[in-house]
């Protein structure tokens, strides 16, 4: 049986893929974004999908079954190595810290482009299954639902969410160094992507092409309440996704190297 690094031996392989991500090209770095943002909208029409179908048969049981489709999108994503905002929040900012600088421009380089190129790659992909007939009234139905949903939670509800979601996705890339198999990677991406369709956790690319499939599929949401929800849930990302996990292993490396110093 395999003995699970420890804490020194996960940020080392952090800041390797850290470094990795950092140094892409733009062109590079823009294209392993779109693709994510594609990537992921398999993972909201399977849940939109078998949300409708089991709802019908099972009600209670829908968000469940959702939940477990949804997961599939994220194993897509992580086996494939492309680059989702928030998720490349760990690895940077540990090669960051390695190397003693901020690397500020580097790193909002980075979340930047993956941001917009999240949701480029994303919204065109959700306008080919907004043409007539490609999904089923049920599934455009839930899609629907999903969006109004998420526009009318209150502001600290959303940010609460926020938060959570962003650790959550950040706690991902932590467990992704300490793993060494493609089975256990595509094990942590399921369950967390589970999870994150199960629970309160709002990751903010995912949230916005929620919204923009319900917009799509008829959806009565306003540009205001579009761009608040927008800032609350990112704000959220990075309090949880940054602060929460990320700098708390930052300290934990830290505080490691001054036991052994």
């Amino acid at each position: 049986m395999s003995v699970a690094p420890d804490p020194a031996e996960i940020f080392k392989r952090a800041v390797k893929e850290g470094e990795r991500r950092l140094d892409q090209s733009l062109l590079e770095l823009a294209s392993t974004s779109f693709i994510a943002g594609f990537t992921v909208v398999f993972g909201i029409v399977a849940l939109g999908y078998v949300h409708a179908a089991v709802g019908r048969q099972f009600g209670p049981l829908a968000e469940l079954a959702g939940a477990l489709a949804f997961g599939v999108g994220v194993v897509f994503l992580i086996v494939g190595r492309t680059e989702l905002f928030t998720e490349n929040f760990f690895d940077p900012t540990a090669k960051a810290v390695e190397a003693d600088s901020w690397m500020l421009s580097s790193l909002l380089r980075l979340w930047t482009v993956t941001f917009a190129f999240n949701l480029l790659g994303g919204g065109l992909f959700a306008l080919v299954f907004a043409v007539e007939g490609t999904l089923s009234a049920h599934t455009t139905e839930a899609l629907r639902a999903f969006a109004v949903e998420f526009v009318r939670r209150e502001p600290t509800a959303e940010f609460a969410n926020g938060v959570a979601g962003g650790a959550l996705v950040a706690l991902l890339s932590f467990l992704l160094a300490a793993v060494d198999s493609v089975r256990s990677r595509i094990t942590m991406a399921y369950i967390v992507g589970f999870l994150l369709a199960l629970g309160p956790f709002d990751h903010v690319v995912v949230t916005m092409l929620h919204v923009f499939f319900g917009v799509l599929f008829g959806a009565e949401i306003g540009v205001v309440s579009f761009a608040v929800m927008t800032a609350i849930v990112t704000a959220g990302n990075f309090v949880g996704g940054l602060g929460l996990v990320t700098f708390t292993h930052v300290t934990q490396f830290r505080g490691a190297r001054e036991s052994d110093s």
